[in-house]
């Protein structure tokens, strides 16, 4: 009768008597990479096993299938539209006169220059700073 013990390189896996080394040891030794054909992960999740002859699981095989029935029942897309020059474009005519109050349509209007912009937020910085002095 053959006993079993650990192998001497490793100490993890066990042996026969008989056998030098565990056969994953042998595979280092030789320089083979461990391949099972029992299992084999999936080449698209790398997280579920492969299905026999295949190279994907069948989660991934029936999501590729459910995409291409997906594709085959699209519709076709309509072709680009072809854009014109816009010399030869109609100019748009907004009509503001009933969506913006007068008041707001001067301001929006009014442009601001950068300096006055800046004159406005330190006046505003500076009633902040007064304020709290006063306190």
């Amino acid at each position: 009768m053959l006993a079993l013990r650990k192998c001497p390189r490793c100490e993890l896996n066990y042996i026969l008597d008989d056998a030098p080394y565990c056969t994953v040891c042998r595979r280092e030794l030789k320089g083979e990479e461990e391949h099972s054909p029992l299992f084999e992960l999936c080449s698209v999740c790398n997280e579920n096993p492969a299905l026999p002859g295949k190279d994907m699981c069948l989660f991934c095989l029936k999501e590729m299938q459910d995409e291409q029935k997906a594709v085959k029942g699209a519709e076709p897309i309509d072709p680009p539209l072809e854009l014109e020059d816009a010399s030869e474009m109609d100019e748009i005519a907004i009509d503001t006169e009933d969506d913006i109050p007068d008041p707001e349509l001067g301001e929006i209007g009014r442009e601001l220059s950068l300096d006055e912009v800046m004159a406005e937020e330190d006046a505003l910085e500076n009633d902040g700073d007064e304020q709290e002095d006063d306190v």
